[in-house]
């Protein structure tokens, strides 16, 4: 069944997909656990019940996003261990090291704080609870810092020398760490994960408006949430452009890929909007562009020289037609986010953002889209990399264990199998709690106290009345 398969494709696609699964959990809990830290301290210093009621309503869903993003990332590092056994002898002294910061630093942080952050506030009292979920929010951000410093010194890998067994041996750490496109890739990923949040949070608020815009969580999460995106949606674009230009330095052959340039322009190189790439014929066939654009977004120069595949050996091309696409949803997502922001400014000045329909309807079908993006994105990376797993050193072929088609073939189909059952039932459990509007009393993750807990240093804002930690309900 498998003969016409090779080993190395099956563990490639086995990665993909996990780590495609992996991915939305952490781009969701890392803008999620920022936002129950400033749900918690609005309520904390203004006293307004509200925003306890939406830390208690997100607090449920994150405790089910980082639970699966945590058991999907366990079987990545099993992975290492099988089918990528040779990448792992080879870059070990680097990326070990690496992975063992991250769960000293991140993972203790996290795991000795999310136990309070979740079941804690009866128990601590509402100030150490706070730093319970500061902690968890640094602790998520510090996670995103080494894997994607590990991610990107095999994007734009420096500081190491080669020793005698062929191994990636460290001999300037600093530089390993911040390696050239670790700023540019720590600052578009993070971003892009506040964006998802902002997204997942405005469509909700959004669903919950369509149904009644009396609804004091909905109003206030719709709030927040249309504001982040209109100030993370263009500094997010800047950051992205950024990043490619980081990128056309490094990596050229991936930028070429994204541009669609198989053939040099000496005189200027035009930004392709659509068309069909063939790689076979290195040519993109129907193709709608705007003549030079694309050297004056690269270059900032509309006759700049910009070189193409055709100097780059076809051996070491990247799946163009991958690369290409999965570039123009990501960016006309982005360009969708940031109208949504847009409008959602223009509707605040005018006072109707609670009021137009339509663009509660325009939330609600973008909340997904951050999701998309991230991924995207991550495809035009990872791809836009191949065949090279250390780019430019290590290649892909040269990188897997050497195992028979069939057994990782099975290795496949079972986690095709666990995670469509596993995750499909968690997420749809996710949707359900979302599906409840938020309501005054909502009820947490742990039972009321047999003693009343004592809510020192919060005052109540005049006239409202403040749901005291001590009296929630049990969930």
């Amino acid at each position: 069944m498998f003969d016409d398969i090779s080993a190395l494709t099956l563990a490639r696609a086995q990665f993909a997909f996990t780590v495609s699964f992996h991915f939305i959990f952490p781009a969701f809990s890392i803008g999620l656990a920022s936002y129950l830290a400033v749900l918690e301290g609005l309520w904390l210093k203004t006293g307004k019940e509200v925003y306890l009621n939406l830390f208690k309503y997100w607090l449920k869903i994150f405790a089910l996003a980082f639970a699966m993003g945590v058991v999907s990332g366990i079987t990545m590092s099993y992975q290492f261990g099988t089918n990528w056994s040779v990448f792992s002898d080879k870059t070990g002294p680097v990326i070990g090291p690496l992975m063992a910061y991250e769960v000293m630093t991140a993972f203790f942080l996290e795991a000795g704080f999310l136990g309070v952050m979740l079941f804690g506030m009866n128990r601590v009292g509402p100030k150490l609870h706070y730093v319970a979920t500061l902690a968890v929010a640094i602790g998520t951000f510090i996670s995103a810092f080494w894997i994607l410093s590990a991610n990107s010194w095999m994007q734009t890998p420096q500081g190491f020398v080669m020793n005698a067994a062929g191994q990636f041996e460290p001999a300037d750490w600093l530089a390993i760490i911040f390696n050239p496109s670790f700023p540019y890739r720590l600052a578009h990923t993070v971003l892009g994960a506040y964006l998802t949040t902002a997204l997942v949070v405005g469509a909700v608020g959004a669903w919950h408006l369509l149904k009644d815009k009396s609804n004091a969580g909905a109003r206030v999460m719709f709030n927040m949430a249309m504001g982040m995106i209109a100030v993370a949606a263009p500094i997010q674009i800047f950051a992205g452009d950024m990043h490619g230009l980081n990128t056309l330095e490094h990596q050229p052959a991936k930028v070429m890929a994204m541009e669609g340039h198989f053939q040099s322009h000496p005189d200027g190189a035009p930004l392709i909007l659509f068309g069909i790439p063939d790689e076979k014929a290195a040519a993109v066939h129907s193709a709608i562009s705007i003549p030079k654009a694309s050297s004056l977004i690269l270059k900032h120069d509309p006759n700049a020289p910009l070189a193409g595949l055709d100097t780059v050996p076809r051996e070491n091309w990247p799946h163009v037609s991958i690369v290409f696409w999965s570039f123009r949803i990501m960016v006309g997502l982005g360009m969708l986010m940031l109208t949504l922001g847009a409008v959602s400014l223009l509707a605040r000045a005018r006072r109707k953002l609670y009021d137009w329909t339509w663009l509660h309807r325009f939330a609600l079908v973008m909340g997904p889209s951050g999701f998309v993006a991230v991924l995207a994105g991550w495809v035009t990376t990872e791809v836009g990399r191949q065949p090279f797993t250390v780019y430019g050193l290590l290649r892909t072929s040269q990188s897997a264990a050497p195992l028979d088609a069939p057994a990782v073939a099975a290795s496949l189909l079972a986690f095709v199998v666990v995670y469509f059952i596993v995750f499909s039932a968690g997420t749809g459990y996710i949707l359900k709690l979302m599906s409840h509007a938020p309501h005054a009393g909502e009820p947490g993750l742990e039972p009321a106290p047999d003693h009343p807990v004592r809510t020192a240093g919060i005052t109540p804002a005049p006239g409202i009345a403040v749901h005291r930690a001590s009296q929630g309900d049990a969930s």
